[in-house]
């Protein structure tokens, strides 16, 4: 496999993105993306992530998922409390009604 710096070396020496294409056996769009990502930014590395964070980590929801399949009858407010006490994560309702809907919860 070709690093994005093979690319760049290459771009370097007065070749065309068609003839990098060609010569790496590399789709024309990759080629075009890490010359541009290069240019930008200086470097190669990754955009940038757009957004916030999620709050919810893969053990909260699992302890979400666990605690919504033993009281079904349980509010979103009291469910809130539960994890805060459980896991120390203080997530919104809001939050907890959209990972529910995700998980196939629904009601």
């Amino acid at each position: 496999m070709q690093t994005a710096s093979t690319y760049i070396c290459e771009r370097l020496c007065n070749k065309s993105i068609h003839e990098i294409s060609l010569l790496l056996n590399i789709p024309l769009l990759t080629v075009s993306g890490i010359i541009t990502k290069w240019k930008q930014l200086g470097t190669t590395a990754t955009w940038p992530r757009s957004g916030k964070p999620r709050k919810m980590t893969e053990r909260g929801q699992r302890m979400l998922k666990h605690s919504a399949r033993r009281n079904r009858q349980l509010s979103t407010k009291s469910t809130a409390k539960d994890l805060q006490t459980s896991c120390g994560l203080q997530i919104s309702t809001t939050t907890i009604c959209r990972e529910l809907h995700g998980m196939g919860f629904h009601g």
